[in-house]
């Protein structure tokens, strides 16, 4: 694989000094989480987004969260035909193999992929209108969401639409069987979370109110 190159010098540097501190003073931790396998007690879906980091949020150590990262940090409906479903495949997992206890979706503000749909729906991105565009497909999750948000004042709709993406994401998340089984049984609890990012404000959906309320 001629295209393939080796890891930029400064990756390289921080590994290193990984290694020889955090590693070495939790080795035997390592080990253990090595030998005895992952026992994470939830499962958090979030945006690609390098600016969020919920480990940081929460300050988790490995092997307490299974992360599962995507544009919007969506989950499409349950499409159980034999194609390629790497968030779907993820979920199931989680649910069914590890048997997590919570499953946390976490929006972000100033989303580009929620952005994304904004233009796409309203017209002035027609790039993401093209079937070859993967981005574009894939925010046809939130289209339904867009139409619940599009009457607000324009200023008001992104914020909105970035809340929309968490809700439709914990809707589509109880169209999979084994999911809908385990919050009926009380195996597993589900969580809609909003960051904003520049704030260092968490909102998390309260059904009561059917709003999102900050932590």
């Amino acid at each position: 694989m001629q295209n393939v190159r080796p890891l930029p010098n400064y990756l390289v540097q921080r590994f290193h000094g990984w290694r020889a501190t955090a590693y070495q003073q939790n080795r035997v931790w390592y080990r253990r989480l090595a030998e005895s396998g992952q026992h994470p007690r939830a499962m958090v879906i979030s945006c690609c987004d390098s600016r969020v980091h919920v480990t940081s949020i929460f300050g988790a150590d490995e092997g307490e969260f299974f992360i599962h990262r995507n544009i919007a940090g969506l989950v499409p409906p349950y499409t159980p035909d034999g194609k390629n479903h790497g968030t779907s495949a993820a979920v199931e997992y989680a649910v069914a193999a590890l048997g997590v206890a919570h499953l946390i979706v976490v929006g972000h503000s100033n989303c580009g992929g929620v952005k994304g749909c904004h233009d796409m729906c309203t017209g002035i991105a027609p790039q993401l209108e093209e079937e070859t565009s993967f981005v574009g497909r894939w925010m046809d999750i939130l289209r339904p969401g867009f139409e619940k948000v599009s009457h607000l004042p324009q200023d008001e709709i992104l914020p909105a639409l970035e809340r929309q993406a968490v809700l439709t994401s914990l809707e589509n998340l109880m169209t999979f069987p084994f999911v809908r089984k385990a919050v009926e049984n009380d195996l597993l609890t589900l969580h809609g979370l909003w960051n904003n990012t520049g704030e260092g404000e968490l909102q998390q959906y309260d059904p009561r109110s059917e709003a999102f309320v900050t932590i």
